[in-house]
């Protein structure tokens, strides 16, 4: 599966992001998440564990509770424009309250950081979960349509047909109607074959999709291969730092969280001290930062990324 890059016109601003040699990654914020969305989603993250990995604050989390925030990545690579997940999306109507008729500036953001809508490339959604599709569609006329009108979307295979043997309720069934279903019918998303073992499936040269199952049965987390260094984009497969120094802490919308356990230990396996970043889908600022073993423990030493110029 191979892409070529569309044409695309410099804008004259900055994001903040890094430069992994000819791969640069840009964080593109939506919201910080409610504070009450760390001890909902890690319920095992209670301020005693907090406090056995004191790096986690300030940054990370505050004296009572896990912070967590939803942003992108945009990525340049090999002449292409590519997003790694989607967030939540404006105007879409939503069970979780934070969420119900969001309305951001992430389509603005997007646009100064050089990728403007229309000029992204490829679409990677990670896992079908509402706060990884959102802006996957945007609201024209009273329709849902999709909001990068020339990018090819990709998901796993088996995410997909996970989700499509499954009897949705009502607010996941929403999330597809408004948020999956749209792209589907504009013949733009792609399922993709990625192995259950080996190196992963290359979408992009550099840009592989690896399997994280636990989260979802189909989860990926993105693998990028730089000229001059790698990094890895979580999913959900690691929602929060706390998830470095206890991997056993889980989510409590984990579909198998044996599963997730061992997915999110076999990838910190790979990355502990060597130079490549981590990049967390729901990390707060700094977002990223390389993994290093500590007292029988990993932690993350954080790396809150430069100033970028916008794609060109």
């Amino acid at each position: 599966m191979t892409s070529t890059p569309t044409s695309h016109p410099a804008t004259p601003h900055t994001s903040t992001g890094w430069n992994l040699g000819d791969i640069t990654v840009h964080r593109i914020d939506e919201i910080e998440l409610p504070r009450q969305t760390g001890p909902w989603l890690l319920p095992a993250a209670t301020p005693e564990i907090l406090d056995q990995a004191p790096w986690l604050r300030p940054d990370f989390a505050d004296a009572e509770v896990p912070r967590l925030a939803s942003h992108a990545f945009a990525i340049e690579a090999g002449g292409l424009r590519i997003i790694v997940d989607t967030g939540i999306g404006n105007d879409k109507p939503r069970a979780n309250p934070a969420w119900n008729g969001l309305n951001t500036d992430f389509p603005q953001r997007l646009t100064a950081a050089g990728f403007a809508p229309e000029s992204v490339d490829l679409v990677i959604t990670t896992h079908l979960h509402t706060d990884h599709v959102g802006w996957n569609t945007r609201l024209a006329d009273g329709n849902w349509v999709p909001t990068f009108p020339n990018a090819r979307y990709l998901t796993s295979r088996t995410e997909w047909d996970h989700w499509a043997a499954t009897d949705l309720d009502e607010a996941r069934a929403q999330m597809f109607r408004d948020s999956v279903h749209p792209v589907r019918d504009a013949g733009l998303y792609a399922r993709v074959p990625v192995p259950e073992q080996g190196r992963g499936y290359e979408v992009a040269p550099g840009i592989l999709l690896v399997p994280a199952p636990g989260h979802t049965p189909g989860q990926v987390a993105v693998e990028l291969l730089g000229s001059d260094r790698r990094a890895l984009i979580t999913g959900d497969s690691i929602h929060h730092p706390v998830q470095l120094s206890h991997p056993h802490v889980h989510s409590c919308v984990d579909v198998d969280p044996a599963e997730a356990v061992r997915t999110r230990a076999r990838l910190l396996e790979h990355l502990a001290d060597t130079d490549a970043l981590l990049m967390g889908t729901h990390f707060p600022h700094p977002t990223a930062g390389t993994v290093r073993r500590e007292n029988g423990h990993y932690r993350l030493h954080a790396e809150p990324g430069t100033e970028l110029p916008a794609a060109v």
